[in-house]
């Protein structure tokens, strides 16, 4: 590996963070757990149907072979947004009769986990709904020194080019902050090791920023707007639940659920 990637794997830093698949690619080599943030709205979705006890299934966005896929796996499949069924909303799922396993595609998030989940062990969906619970699981069940590569899913311009969503780093932050009150981190270069990256430190710093005006935040960032413009107002509010969910949603069999 040459010197740019071994400096763009962010070592020798137990928790880090970076954008998109690329981003995801490069830091989690090696890691005990990727956590993937997709706040508008795959990780949101999938803290409210875990919550709800459901399991779901990442899948890429517009593959022809999603229905197979949700078949194979006896799920529900979810579809575009004002379909009147299951959706990439996390009001969908809320307002949902009947809730067990789905199948959600998304162009960000859920493509970033179900092209992780054959590389790393263990893929987290966290969400603002979930990012406390999750940090409280991490450092009650993995070990002092595991490695964290926390990935902000963002967005896609028209081009197909990564677009930041300040509310990806925003719900990365608010996961890194969690790890950081539960004590992790707190390593020194004489350990062999260091603890956060200037990356996730940053994210953190966002987050604390953010914090106190959380909703309006979340109601005035770009991705915010279009969904409020489109008619979806709710889901930036579920989006902006900050630690109203309690479940850890992993990956396990395809699916993230319960631990």
């Amino acid at each position: 590996m040459t010197m740019a990637g071994t400096v763009h794997r962010q070592l020798p830093f137990t928790v880090r963070f970076e954008w998109g698949f690329d981003g995801a690619r490069s830091i989690a080599s090696g890691a005990d757990l990727a956590v993937v943030v997709d706040i508008l709205s795959f990780t949101t979705c999938v803290s409210v149907a875990v919550d709800r006890g459901a399991v779901v299934f990442p899948y890429p966005w517009k593959d022809a072979g999603a229905e197979d896929f949700a078949a194979h796996h006896d799920a529900q499949l979810a579809g575009p947004r004002g379909g009147g069924g299951l959706s990439l909303s996390p009001s969908s799922l809320r307002d949902a009769r009947n809730l067990s396993r789905v199948v959600l595609p998304s162009p960000n998030g859920s493509s970033i986990a179900y092209g992780l989940a054959r590389e790393i062990p263990l893929i987290a969906a966290v969400s603002l709904r979930n990012a406390a619970a999750t940090a409280d699981w991490v450092a009650s069940e993995l070990p002092p020194d595991a490695v964290v590569a926390v990935i902000a899913a963002g967005e896609l311009w028209p081009s197909r080019s990564l677009r930041p969503a300040v509310e990806d780093q925003i719900g990365a932050g608010a996961f890194i902050a969690g790890l950081a009150a539960a004590g992790r981190g707190g390593f020194t270069p004489e350990d062999g090791k260091q603890g956060f990256a200037p990356e996730a430190e940053a994210a953190m710093a966002v987050y604390n920023a953010a914090e106190p005006r959380l909703h309006d935040v979340l109601r005035g960032c770009s991705s915010g707007r279009e969904l409020i413009g489109a008619g979806y107002a709710d889901d930036v509010e579920i989006a902006a639940e900050l630690d109203a969910g309690t479940t850890v949603a992993l990956l396990r069999d395809g699916a993230f659920r319960r631990p």
